[in-house]
């Protein structure tokens, strides 16, 4: 049985662990890597997925970021443990953190990613949103949490320079 609940500050170091053996090394060297540099995830949304033994079997983080003059979330990274994929807990930590998302303040999501994957979770691709180069505008995604949300949203995608957030 797997348990999803909220990413504590403890998790961290098995969260990144898994996250390098999940990603290519170099991961970090990535240009979304520069929109959470110095800036926390949400913790309200970020959560770990865990069996009944207490392994980490999946994460997921969210971060703010600025869209133009908007605000958003950039979900990322999502990552299962290989021994633990094909078992729907990527899906099961998406759904249950973008529930929490669409009953939280924010009204937007943005990633990175492939649509044919994040189209079941109602993802579509943005046009007029630019992530830092180099980064392939087909694979720029939007959610609306609130209905329209992204009508008007354009612009570069920028490091969060907000309030902090929860």
């Amino acid at each position: 049985m797997i348990t999803i609940a909220a990413e504590m500050p403890e998790d961290s170091w098995e969260v990144e662990a898994l996250y390098d053996l999940c990603f290519a090394p170099g991961r970090t060297a990535l240009s979304s890597y520069r929109l959470r540099d110095d800036v926390a995830p949400v913790r309200a949304l970020s959560q770990v997925a865990r069996d009944s033994d207490g392994i980490l079997a999946g994460a997921i983080r969210f971060w703010p970021v600025h869209v133009g003059a908007a605000e958003a979330l950039l979900l990322g990274p999502v990552a299962v443990h290989p021994t633990r994929q094909g078992e729907g807990i990527g899906a099961a930590l998406i759904r249950d953190s973008l529930w929490k998302a669409e009953h939280s303040h924010w009204d937007r999501v943005i990633l990175v990613g492939d649509a044919p994957y994040y189209k079941r979770f109602g993802f579509q691709k943005l046009s007029g949103v630019e992530m830092p180069p180099p980064t392939n505008p087909d694979r720029i995604l939007g959610l609306n949490l609130n209905p329209d949300a992204w009508t008007g949203v354009s612009g570069l995608v920028r490091r969060w320079s907000g309030a902090a957030q929860g």
